[in-house]
């Protein structure tokens, strides 16, 4: 299935609730929260509607569409890495959001484009997320950098990018642990990490990336909020907008954030994640062609 396909069929469940059936402000509110467009851009959305008062509900979609499409277009940036020796990514977020998985796609993209890659397993308490970083290694051909379970992170990543300037490596990205926004020894841990990046090059990281998991709907707004004070944030990267009902959280993000939508992911395999396209993305969420 190609990509857009595939984003369509995933947005699908959200397209369906910003069905439009009737006219009336109230529905139109009603689903536009419900596909998590969040209260700002709903209120934004229906003072337009009632100031312009569309005839039938294609001008209603018009509408929406012009909205949309204003406040994701300035957000829609590829990750485009520096030309420094290394380049260096530091994912973050949450448990379970697709980091390591963003990554292995990540790495198999650098690597097509003739790039000499790297990542660090610095999840050194998740066995799980050591090996499984380890398989898309060895599947993108990526220098493979990782310590005894349980070892301090921010040494990992110290000693990994040493290495990594002594071999010229083009780009490096750097898996850390899930952790949630309001544990304070966990962001902590985090704020450590970044420091120890900072030692080794005061513009490193190059990029500070947090991926967000598309079904947590308006919580993503706090996760950034978090996250962006303890590390500060140059883009995001959403997954898991495949099944989603939540889709509009893009919407609300950019709004209320403007930082650069890198990527979204749409499932587990290799080409499925792909730069961020807001009209892709726009066409998806009102379920048009």
């Amino acid at each position: 299935m190609r990509w857009l396909d595939k984003l369509k069929k995933g947005l699908q469940k959200t397209a369906h609730v910003l069905t439009l059936k009737t006219l009336n402000p109230d529905d139109l509110e009603e689903s536009l929260l419900m596909a998590d467009v969040g209260v700002k851009v709903c209120h934004e959305v229906i003072e337009v509607i009632q100031k312009k008062r569309p005839k039938n509900a294609e001008e209603m979609r018009l509408i929406l569409r012009q909205i949309f499409i204003q406040k994701m277009q300035p957000v829609a940036r590829p990750l485009i890495v520096p030309e420094s020796c290394p380049a260096v990514v530091l994912m973050i977020g949450v448990n379970g959001a697709g980091k390591t998985t963003s990554i292995g796609k990540l790495a198999k993209i650098y690597r097509e484009k003739g790039k000499k890659v790297a990542v660090v397993a610095a999840d050194t308490f998740r066995a799980g997320a050591v090996e499984q970083l380890k398989r898309w290694a060895d599947q993108t051909h990526a220098d493979f950098y990782s310590g005894p379970q349980g070892c301090d992170a921010a040494g990992l990543i110290y000693d990994a990018l040493q290495q990594a300037q002594k071999k010229q490596t083009d780009v490096v990205f750097i898996d850390t642990a899930g952790r949630l926004q309001n544990r304070t020894d966990l962001m902590d841990e985090l704020k450590k990490v970044y420091r120890v990046i900072k030692k080794v090059d005061p513009d490193m990281p190059h990029e500070c990336v947090l991926v967000l998991d598309a079904t947590v709907g308006q919580n993503a707004l706090s996760q950034v909020k978090i996250f962006n004070e303890v590390a500060p944030l140059s883009g995001l990267i959403m997954t898991k907008l495949d099944g989603t009902a939540k889709g509009g959280i893009l919407v609300s993000l950019a709004d209320t954030f403007h930082l650069p939508i890198y990527a979204v992911g749409v499932g587990e395999g290799v080409d499925d994640l792909n730069p961020f396209s807001a009209q892709e993305y726009v066409n998806s969420l009102l379920g048009d062609e």
